[in-house]
């Protein structure tokens, strides 16, 4: 794809602009631990099992970590669906080959790909894909814009990233996300992208979990996008920032290769699409651990997942 014209000129994610900045960075007055440690000492999940049945990356969620899992994909539906007005959708999680390519999937990223060669369908790597596909090879009548949003497990090989972010719950074969995907008019998409950011955004400011958007530059963007905002939550035990959320307008890029129009008096046009992440479930969890952890090892919930907790606001060694 093209890059917009304001997506700043760079050759790496150190290059990427900050456009602001949100929340406070807590100070402990103990050394935070890591969520491994918090979310094995609560009896959150239990990696090593989840290693033992399919393999490093595939995790298991237990008791309360299962629940609070749970009760994020919810919240963040509840919030997409009644305040954003998306309407949700629940996709296949196999897609074929034209659908993985319609959104750039292959042929660039098929080592990462868990494929079924016999029947000529891909695990996803992402929601984007089938919901993306919708209305592929259709014409849409006008009736723009179109918003979703998706909660998908996603899959992914993770060929390129080998030894990277190995340690708990941040980069797995197996994780969960909900998904936001817009379709829109050319002349609206800009401003579309700015809204989808700002979705996402509103669940980590409901969570109240500090974090950073930056904008990627020409050497960072994916190939498929033309402008893309990364959301980044703050990992307090690692004391750095870690992407959460990455939102992309696509222009007409995935439009023209799956053939999505906009009906015109004259002459059908593309459409544009967009979406991003509201949000990836596993790192969401992984930062309610270490940003509401105290000195005796418990962690606080989140004021707005109490109710989908059952009224738990404390997860500790006692539960």
């Amino acid at each position: 794809n093209i890059p917009s014209k304001d997506v700043p000129v760079g050759n790496s994610e150190s290059d990427n602009p900050i456009v602001r900045s949100w929340g406070e960075i807590k100070s402990f007055d103990f050394d935070p631990l890591p969520h491994w440690d918090l979310g094995s000492s609560l009896g959150l999940f239990d990696l090593e099992r989840g290693a033992k049945i399919a393999g490093s990356g595939f995790p298991l969620y237990t008791g309360d970590g299962a629940r609070l899992q749970r009760a994020l994909i919810q919240f963040m539906l509840d919030v997409h669906t009644e305040e954003h007005g998306y309407m949700e959708v629940s996709p296949p999680f196999f897609c074929n080959e034209f659908a993985m390519t319609g959104t750039g999937q292959l042929p660039k990223f098929a080592e990462d790909m868990y494929t079924m060669p016999e029947d000529g369908l891909y695990a996803i790597p992402t929601a984007e894909v089938p919901v993306t596909n919708l209305y592929a090879n259709e014409i849409i009548n006008n009736n723009l814009p179109i918003y979703h949003v998706a909660y998908t497990p996603c899959f992914r090989r993770e060929a390129g990233a080998a030894g990277k972010d190995t340690r708990g719950i941040q980069r797995l074969h197996q994780f969960d996300k909900v998904e936001l995907v817009k379709f829109v008019h050319p002349e609206d998409s800009e401003n579309e992208l700015n809204k989808l950011t700002n979705d996402a955004e509103s669940i980590l400011n409901n969570l109240n979990l500090p974090y950073r958007k930056v904008i990627l530059c020409s050497g960072d963007t994916g190939f498929a996008s033309s402008k893309t905002f990364d959301l980044e939550v703050w990992f307090p035990s690692q004391k750095t920032y870690r992407e959460i959320s990455s939102c992309s307008n696509f222009r007409d890029f995935q439009s023209r290769r799956m053939k999505i129009r906009i009906k015109q008096s004259k002459e059908n046009i593309f459409c544009h699409t967009i979406n991003g992440s509201g949000l990836a479930v596993g790192r969401t969890l992984a930062a309610i651990l270490e940003n509401n952890q105290t000195e005796q090892g418990s962690v606080m919930i989140p004021e707005v997942l109490v109710d989908y907790m059952g009224g738990t606001k404390e997860l500790n060694l006692s539960r």
